[in-house]
């Protein structure tokens, strides 16, 4: 077997247990068995730096909503790496989770303004877990990264 000839990065912000069980949820789907072709790896928004964005094939983004907007954490991410990648990586395919208390509309337009600058490309409808926590958001974030994976070694994206 080859090694594989993908990279899906995943810079999600955890924390609480619930959003680590979420992003963690991504990384199982994200390495699921039958997908061969995708090394995943997983980072802290506060730990992911120019040449982990520099070094991915697509990238999985995971946030909470505070207060209206992106974490602190994940803006970080976006503030130190911004200009590092914006030549280098236009295009680069991502999808996004945002673990919402209330409804995730800011977090969102917060996160789809900066990635429209990057000019990354969306491959998935933004995936927002609202509300009280639901066991089910567990089973959509593995969705995602198995769609993500799935996705990027095929080639879709």
């Amino acid at each position: 077997m080859s090694p594989p000839s993908k990279h899906l990065l995943i810079v999600g912000h955890v924390p609480s247990p619930n959003t680590q069980a979420l992003r963690d949820a991504v990384v199982r789907g994200a390495g699921a068995e039958e997908i061969e072709g995708v090394r995943v790896s997983a980072l802290s928004p506060f730990d992911a730096g120019a040449d982990d964005v520099l070094g991915c094939d697509a990238i999985v983004l995971g946030t909470t909503e505070n207060l209206g907007y992106m974490s602190g954490a994940l803006k970080d991410f976006f503030d130190r790496n911004y200009y590092p990648v914006l030549e280098e990586k236009q295009g680069l395919p991502y999808a996004l989770y945002v673990r919402a208390g209330l409804d995730g509309t800011g977090t969102r337009r917060g996160v789809e303004t900066i990635v429209t600058g990057l000019k990354w490309k969306a491959v998935a409808e933004p995936l927002i877990c609202r509300g009280e926590w639901d066991a089910a958001f567990v089973g959509r974030c593995e969705e995602l990264g198995t769609l993500m994976a799935a996705g990027l070694e095929a080639g879709v994206f």
